[in-house]
C-alpha cells in the first residue's frame, strides 16, 4: 500500500479533471480561474491559466480522445477549450438564466451535457456552419437545480441528480448527431427529453438532495447518493431497487468501478466501497485486485491499494478521504489507510487505465 502527495495550491479545489495519460490536471481554486498543471520532473508545474469565466467555475471535464476541455460556471456560461499552443475557447450557446452547476462529455465526445440552476439540462453539440456549440434543453419534469450528471455507455441516455430529491434518466438523442439508438432495459422511446425513469428515496420518511449519480459499465445499473446518507442502486435489467440508509454524514459523490462495486464519498472525509450482491447493497472493504487513486483538496494525494474485482479503471477523488469498513463480519475490516488531510470528500473521477 503506497501513496504519493503532490501539493498544488494553498486554497481549496472546487472541481478538477485529468487528461488521458494523467500527466496534466485542470483545477479551479474556488474562483473564476482554471489552472492547468503539467507534471515535469516529478513535480506539478503551472502551465496555463484560463480566464474566460467571470464568476466561479462550477464544473469541468476533459475529453480523453479529442483532448478538449469543457468548463462551466456561475456566470451561466460554458466554454470548450482546444489546445493550439495556447488554450483557445469556443463559444457555447447555453441559453440559461441561472448558474451552470455541472458538465460532462458524452462517451463518444461528440456532445456534452450541462446541468444548471435553471431546472434544465443543456445537451450541447457542435454546429460547423456557425463555428459554435449549440444546445437543446431537457426541462420537464425537473423542478429544481441539477446537481450531477452521468452518461449511459450508449451515448444517448443521461442520468441526473437534482435538489428536488429525485434521480432521473432521460434520452439525450439528437437526430443529426447520434445514430438511431437500439432499445435498452431503460426503454425504447428515445426522443430528446423523453423521461425514461424517475426515482425517489425508497426509504420511508427519507429524502435529500441527490448529490451524484453513476451508471455501471454495462449501463444496466444506476447508483445515486443523497444528502440524507442514503445510497441506492437500481438494477433495471432485473427491475430491482437496493438501498442502504446509514448514520454517516451526507454522501456527496459516487462512482461505479466495476459492475458490482462502486465508491462513495462521505462528507466526513471518508471513502467507502459498496457492493451489490444478490440485490442487496452493503459496504465491503478493499481486498485483492488492481489499484485506485485519489486526489485531495489543496493537494494531490495518489493512494494505491488493492481492490477486489476492480481490474482496470483508476479512481480519482477530490479532497480528502480514508477507507472505512462498516461491517465487522467482512474481511480485512481492521485495516485502515493513513491520510494526510482532514477535509471532506467531494468528487469522484474515473480515469482510463494506462495503456
Amino acid at each position: 500500500m503506497a501513496s504519493e502527495v503532490h501539493d498544488l495550491i494553498e486554497g481549496p479545489i472546487t472541481c478538477h479533471c485529468w487528461n488521458r495519460d494523467k500527466t496534466k490536471i485542470a483545477v479551479s481554486p474556488n474562483n473564476n480561474l482554471v489552472q492547468i498543471y503539467a507534471k515535469q520532473g516529478g513535480k506539478w508545474q503551472l502551465e496555463h491559466t484560463l480566464k474566460e469565466h467571470d464568476q466561479r467555475v462550477m464544473g469541468m471535464d476533459w475529453a480523453p480522445t479529442t483532448n478538449r476541455l469543457v468548463t462551466c460556471g456561475a456566470d451561466r456560461n460554458a466554454y470548450v477549450w482546444t489546445l493550439e499552443k495556447e488554450w483557445k475557447p469556443s463559444l457555447v450557446v447555453l441559453r440559461i438564466n441561472r448558474a451552470a452547476t455541472c458538465v460532462k462529455w458524452s462517451p463518444l465526445e461528440n456532445k456534452f451535457a450541462v446541468g444548471s440552476g435553471a431546472r434544465s439540462i443543456s445537451i450541447c453539440h457542435f454546429e460547423k456552419e456557425h463555428d459554435w456549440w449549440v444546445s437543446k434543453h431537457i426541462k420537464k419534469p425537473i423542478r429544481s437545480t441539477v446537481l450531477s450528471l452521468d452518461w449511459h455507455p450508449n451515448n444517448v441516455l443521461i442520468a441526473c441528480g437534482c435538489s428536488d430529491f429525485k434521480a432521473r434518466v432521460f434520452s439525450a438523442y439528437i437526430k443529426d448527431v447520434d445514430e438511431k439508438p437500439e432499445s435498452t432495459c431503460w426503454g425504447k422511446k428515445m426522443t430528446l427529453g423523453n423521461l425514461m425513469m424517475e426515482f425517489t428515496s425508497p426509504a420511508i420518511g427519507s429524502g435529500g438532495w441527490v448529490h451524484d449519480v453513476s451508471f455501471s459499465p454495462s449501463g444496466n445499473k444506476l447508483a445515486w447518493v443523497s444528502h440524507d446518507s442514503l445510497v441506492c442502486v437500481v438494477n433495471q435489467e432485473s427491475n430491482s431497487v437496493s438501498f442502504e440508509k446509514t448514520k454517516e454524514l451526507p454522501f456527496v459523490a459516487c462512482q461505479f468501478i466495476s459492475e458490482t462495486n462502486f465508491l462513495v464519498a462521505v462528507s466526513g472525509h471518508q471513502l467507502c466501497v459498496f457492493s451489490v450482491v444478490q440485490f442487496c447493497v452493503f459496504v465491503v472493504f478493499l481486498e485483492v485486485g488492481a489499484s485506485c487513486k485519489t486526489i485531495a483538496r489543496r493537494s494531490i494525494l495518489l493512494l494505491s491499494t488493492n481492490v477486489s474485482e476492480i481490474l482496470g479503471p483508476v479512481i480519482v477523488l477530490s479532497k480528502n478521504m480514508t477507507i472505512k469498513a462498516l461491517r465487522k463480519d467482512l474481511p480485512f475490516n481492521n485495516t485502515k489507510l493513513k491520510i494526510v488531510h482532514t477535509l471532506c470528500c467531494w468528487r469522484c473521477r474515473l480515469l482510463l487505465p494506462e495503456a
